[in-house]
């Protein structure tokens, strides 16, 4: 089924629903950065910021039909070619992620097809550092899209994913728990946020707003099954009363709105115990989740709010601007 503009629009509402999609701003206080050294037997940090700020939505596992964005190694092949440089190549996407538009994107079918990216905050020594990790290495991609652009490309673009194979060096046995967190943390996300693609696709936008208020908190907890972990989505303002933090977790939102709003950098806090490893990290506002969570009326259309008051008669979860902490990944596993 192929996904309309407004339902790409109405998918960014939903993962404001149910993940409280992540970003962060740290664009004072910092030397842009254009060239990395990257030791062998450490990863690039660009790899990193990647897979949680992009791979929600520009999946390298999702099948053609269930994208709700092109994958990176599109973006990829459509910014690079034979005489680019790394600084052209870091220019051209730090320069549309500024202030999307079709004008300034050079992916006219993923515009046709998904609409324009959303504007959502960035630093750019995070944009930098992911054009960097993309530039020098060979970055994950779906099975088919090799053949895709091969089969569709009809020779206006080529397939480009050359570059080094990165180790994988960071792992369970390494025993980084913020690591570790993360990966619970996006895991989760990346279910939540296929089983809300599927229900859009074969039942419409109202019947995703309700499989969010009915499954979400069902999916969560089959997750934290699979890892053998307890992992919840918490909140000072909830939606779901399901979703209200305790006093521990009330006081590190303060410390991540702390970091925020001072343009900070921030990376996960971990609490360890005897046997145990506590991990948090911030759920931020983007453009996309206003549309649910911002101002009622001006944000929040009308439709919408009758919905939310309906499935959520206690909401607190309104009023938010953009990059603001919304809640926190809280888990715990075993050491």
């Amino acid at each position: 089924m192929k996904i309309s503009k407004l339902s790409f629009t109405v998918i960014g509402l939903l993962f404001g629903v149910l993940t409280f999609t992540s970003c962060k701003n740290k664009n004072e206080g910092y030397q842009v950065k254009t060239e990395v050294e990257i030791s062998d037997n450490k990863p690039h940090p660009g790899k990193k910021i990647m897979e949680t700020k992009c791979y929600l939505c520009h999946s390298p596992s999702a099948d053609h039909d269930g994208s709700i964005a092109p994958p990176m190694v599109a973006i990829k092949s459509h910014y690079l070619n034979d005489d680019t440089t790394k600084k052209e190549f870091g220019d051209a996407i730090w320069n549309f992620l500024q202030k999307p538009s079709e004008e300034k994107s050079r992916m006219p079918g993923a515009v046709r097809r998904f609409g324009v990216m959303p504007y959502q905050v960035f630093s750019e020594e995070e944009i930098r550092l992911i054009a960097d990790y993309m530039y020098e290495f060979k970055i994950e991609e779906p099975k088919w899209f090799k053949q895709h652009i091969e089969e569709k490309g009809r020779g206006r673009m080529q397939y480009r994913n050359d570059g080094k194979i990165e180790k994988n060096t960071i792992g369970l046995e390494t025993k980084d728990y913020k690591e570790i967190g993360l990966k619970y943390a996006l895991g989760t996300k990346k279910v939540l946020g296929k089983n809300l693609m599927g229900t859009i696709q074969k039942k419409g936008v109202v019947a995703a707003l309700e499989f969010c208020n009915e499954k979400a908190y069902t999916l969560t907890d089959s997750m934290a099954t699979v890892y053998n972990a307890q992992i919840k989505r918490v909140s000072d303002k909830p939606r779901n009363p399901l979703n209200r933090a305790t006093a521990e977790e009330l006081e590190y939102i303060e410390i991540f709105k702390n970091k925020i709003t001072n343009d900070e950098g921030y990376e996960p806090i971990t609490v360890e115990t005897d046997k145990k490893t506590h991990f948090y990290y911030p759920i931020t506002t983007n453009l996309m989740c206003l549309q649910c969570h911002g101002k009622p009326k001006k944000d929040v259309q009308s439709k919408t709010l009758n919905i939310l008051a309906n499935l959520y008669p206690d909401d607190k979860a309104l009023g938010y601007d953009i990059n603001q902490v919304r809640g926190i990944w809280s888990i715990s596993f075993e050491k």
